[in-house]
């Protein structure tokens, strides 16, 4: 799935993977994409004071240092 979100064509995925054709292929891609619709109907709404994550410079730093 991530080679595919980083824009490896299906056809390239399924040859590395060594399957015969890219219907089994996408069938991988079916089953991840379920998976994550299910794991996403079973969170609650985000409320309406919701806001995206924003590390401090410390953590930031931190991070650069690894």
């Amino acid at each position: 799935m991530h080679l595919l979100q980083a824009g490896v064509d299906i056809t390239t995925i399924a040859m590395w993977l060594g399957h015969e054709s890219i219907e089994t292929t996408h069938m991988y891609v079916e089953a991840d994409l379920a998976i994550k619709e299910r794991a996403l109907k079973k969170l609650a709404p985000a409320g309406p004071g919701a806001s995206r994550f924003k590390p401090n410079d410390g953590l930031m730093s931190f991070l650069a240092g690894l």
